[in-house]
């Protein structure tokens, strides 16, 4: 079998493992290893994690090979978490969103716009998935005590999600409540494994095989010293638009399509993209929906159009103004300068980049339903082509 599952590297008709990072997750290369340029400092770990609070968790299912039958499989998808304060926390954050095409769903996002406060982890899946990990947040909640739960408590969870249906058995609706309990629950600090595992298992980027992937930036103390981080589930785009570094690197390394053609449309697009953008620098949530805006400028240098096919929603939060989400009476928050803002918004452009070539190339040849097969951006290709237009960076 063509396919990689995760942590625990299981070659059955079984699952799955729960867990955010590994030594794998560190030994894995990732782009700048293999010699791909890009601007701006990263942070320790170059991850959505070096913003300090912020914790991920990750379920992946992986199961079964061979011809389709619903509800048996073959499975190739998951969950994965993001807590901005970490599980443990019940302190919301100030937050807000923003889609660039809506050709998908990102659930709570109408009080997340009314209210400006983002309660509760962000959770990302597959399309079919939506509803039962929404309701296993709320359940998740409940079992945990949050906000000292009352009879006029309620919950509104921020979940998204993107097709991956074309390798895995997205009707079967494999994604149990246990799952999302799995991700949440295994939610930490530290690296982040990338590539197929949680929400990005079975996941298709550029026409090569996609998935998870994170990068982060921190600003110079002269500006703030603040950190963003970028988490992206990335499902979207045909591969003759990819660009890395500016290198036509998806008509350098051909392929098989996936995408449909259609002579009178052209090539449809049927995937989509979800991007969590984190930062401790003090926002409002006015301000944290200009930062989710720019994510599009980073999925712009990659060669993204945001086609008619894909849902491109992001989210934005700040771990800043601690306990102005649960004030009960009149509270002083801080907040930066719009004026001050320009470092932030370069930082958020240029995590974003980085974080879907990460997922790139930690992703792995991955071979699911009626044995369609998505090969993984071969590493050796991408350095001779960056070589190639002289864009190769000394290995990191």
């Amino acid at each position: 079998m063509k396919y990689r599952a995760g942590l625990c590297n299981i070659f059955l008709l079984g699952l799955i493992c729960a867990s955010p990072f590994s030594a794998a997750a560190q030994q894995q290369p990732r782009a700048r290893a293999l010699g791909a340029p890009f601007e701006g400092t990263p942070g320790p770990l170059d991850a959505i994690t070096d913003v300090s609070g912020v914790e991920v968790g990750q379920k992946t299912l992986i199961s079964g090979e061979g011809k389709l039958v619903v509800g048996q499989g073959p499975v190739r998808t998951g969950v994965t978490a993001i807590f901005p304060r970490g599980k443990n926390a019940i302190d919301p954050v100030f937050g807000a969103w923003f889609t660039e095409n809506g050709n998908g769903e990102m659930t709570g996002t109408t009080w997340l716009e009314e209210s400006g406060v983002l309660a509760g982890p962000v959770l990302i899946t597959n399309t079919h998935s939506v509803g039962v990990v929404r309701d296993a947040v709320i359940q998740w909640e409940l079992r945990h005590d949050y906000y000292e739960v009352e009879e006029d408590w309620w919950s509104l969870p921020v979940v998204a999600e993107t097709w991956d249906g074309y390798l895995n058995d997205i009707n079967g609706f494999h994604v149990k409540p246990q799952d999302a309990w799995d991700a949440m629950d295994s939610a930490r600090t530290g690296p982040v494994e990338e590539g197929n595992v949680g929400g990005g298992t079975g996941m298709i980027c550029f026409e090569f095989k996609g998935g998870i992937g994170t990068a982060s930036r921190v600003l110079a103390e002269s500006l703030g010293g603040y950190t963003v981080g970028v988490l992206v589930q990335c499902n979207c785009c045909s591969r003759h638009l990819l660009r890395i570094a500016g290198v036509p690197v998806g008509t350098e390394i051909p392929g098989k399509p996936i995408w449909s053609l259609r002579k009178d449309r052209g090539r449809q697009d049927s995937g989509s993209i979800i991007v969590v953008v984190a930062t401790d620098a003090p926002l409002l949530p006015t301000q944290l929906k200009r930062l989710a805006r720019r994510v599009t400028l980073g999925l712009g240098r990659l060669g993204s159009i945001a086609s008619d096919g894909s849902g491109d929603i992001f989210v934005a939060f700040s771990t800043a103004n601690a306990g102005a989400g649960l004030a009960k009476k009149k509270t002083q928050v801080t907040m930066l300068p719009n004026e001050q803002m320009d470092p932030l918004f370069e930082a958020a452009v240029q995590a974003t980049e980085e974080a879907v070539v990460n997922a790139l190339v930690a992703a792995k040849t991955m071979t699911g339903i009626a044995d369609r097969t998505v090969e993984e951006l071969p590493h050796d290709k991408l350095r001779e082509v960056l070589k190639k237009y002289n864009r190769l960076a000394p290995v990191q």
